[in-house]
Order: C-alpha cells, then structure tokens, then sequence
C-alpha cells in the first residue's frame, strides 16, 4: 500500500502502471478498479470556477488515508492500494486524485476502491478554495453523491 500527497502534478495512469509493474506479482490479480477525480469548473451550482487550493494538515492527512487503506484492505480480500492526492493549486481538468486497488476479483476492487474514495470526499483533513467570478470562496462539505449514498446505506442494512 502507498499513500502519496503532493503538489507537483501527475499522470494517474502512469502512477498506475508503475506502481503494479514494482509492487503487484505478474498473474496474481484478477481484477483493478481505478478511480480518478479531476477538478470540474463548477460545484454546488456554480459555474466559472476558474481553480481551487486544497489545502491540508501534513502528516495527519497522510496518516488518515493510510488508516483508510488498511480499513479497506482488512474488510476486503484485497491485495494493494495505491491513493495520490494532489494539494496546493488546482486547474480545471487536472487530476486530483487517483485511488486504485487490486484484488484477485473484481467485486472486491469495487468496493474497496469506493470505500476508500468516500472517506477521502468526506472525512479526509483536506480545506478546498474556490476562485469564481464573484471572488474566492472557502466550500464546507463536498457536493453529495447520491448513488453512493444509497449503496452505502445498501451495504449497511447488508
């Protein structure tokens, strides 16, 4: 499992294929979920988003990933993780994160990936500005997700 926050841009499907060329033994997994979140130049209802700055806490929000990793990799029969997560200045169309994980099937890929992706939109130390036309603006939550909402809650009453 790697846990990588930094500012410098980066090629998710690079970090990708380097990380299971180096750490994933060749026919062991069955399955790779990739998600990658990019910044869009609206939210909340707000258009012209022009870029954000997402700070964080260093080190607690490094740590608090990697618990969310082992919470992912200790629930489902998973093999690895790998989560990059850019802070500092952010354009539109830039990566911002990449969660990929890899099992030996793909249902468990899923559902860790989404795990771990959910706990980083909500949980996670991380303070997002906004540049729009009327000015900066500090966001207090993450825009909801609907569908996963509802699988969580399906996943809940089990």
């Amino acid at each position: 499992m790697k846990v990588i926050v930094q500012e410098a841009e980066f090629d998710p499907w690079k970090a990708v294929s380097e990380y299971q060329a180096e750490h994933l033994a060749e026919g062991k997994h069955g399955g790779s979920v990739t998600f990658i979140g990019t910044m869009r130049d609206f939210n909340d209802g707000v258009d012209g988003i022009s870029n954000m700055y997402l700070d964080h806490y260093p080190g607690m929000t490094e740590k608090h990933i990697e618990r969310v990793c082992q919470e992912a990799l200790k629930q489902w029969d998973v093999m690895d993780a790998l989560v990059v997560h850019r802070v500092g200045a952010i354009e539109p169309n830039d990566a911002i994160v990449l969660v990929a994980v890899w099992s030996a099937h793909r249902a468990m890929a899923f559902d860790a990936c989404r795990f771990v992706i959910n706990d980083l939109k909500h949980r996670a130390p991380f303070w997002k500005r906004e540049a729009t036309e009327e000015g900066e603006r500090w966001v207090e939550g993450n825009s909801v997700d609907a569908v996963a909402d509802q699988y969580s809650n399906a996943k809940k009453a089990g």
